[in-house]
């Protein structure tokens, strides 16, 4: 039981939630642009290509025999070149999220930076209200001693000499 629970813990932190929600969103994504690249942008490449087939493409080392029943071995290039395109084209919408999102990031500490600073809460005036009327009454302020003895723990042998 007590694995059961700290599984529960573990399962609800916000960090665990949103990675999956990350990779679910990413696989979704991936099909997505499976479909663009393999039925939106290969399409018109290979018609302006003499209509040729990407996803056929292929080199084959050793035909397929029928009457041996071994299959075709062959290097599936045109396979490639689709994933290839697809790798680019989810690069770059990583890439262009990330630099949106830095982006986001430096306009708002940049109007963080250029905020006036807040207003004094009521005690931070209350304290310079007092400093100002000592200041203004030539009442020294007190300060703390030069040197504090040492933390009660410490044994004789542990202390040094202070001079």
């Amino acid at each position: 039981m007590k694995i059961l629970k700290e599984f529960r813990e573990f399962i609800s932190r916000g960090s665990v939630i949103d990675l999956a929600v990350g990779v679910i969103i990413g696989a979704a994504f991936n099909k997505i642009v499976s479909s663009l690249v393999d039925q939106v942008i290969m399409p018109p490449i290979g018609l302006a290509m003499g209509g040729v087939d990407f996803a056929q493409l292929k080199v084959v080392l050793k035909a397929a025999n029928a009457a041996a029943k071994t299959p075709e071995v062959a290097i599936l290039y045109g396979a490639f070149i689709n994933t290839l395109i697809q790798f680019l084209i989810i690069g770059m919408t990583v890439f262009l999220m990330v630099k949106s999102v830095n982006a986001v990031r430096r306009f708002t500490a940049q109007q963080e930076h250029d905020a006036p600073p807040a207003a004094p809460t009521p005690v931070e005036a209350l304290l310079v209200e007092i400093r100002d009327l000592l200041k203004a009454s030539g009442t020294p302020a007190r300060t703390a001693p030069a040197s504090a003895p040492p933390p009660a723990h410490q044994n004789a042998s542990t202390r040094t000499k202070r001079s």
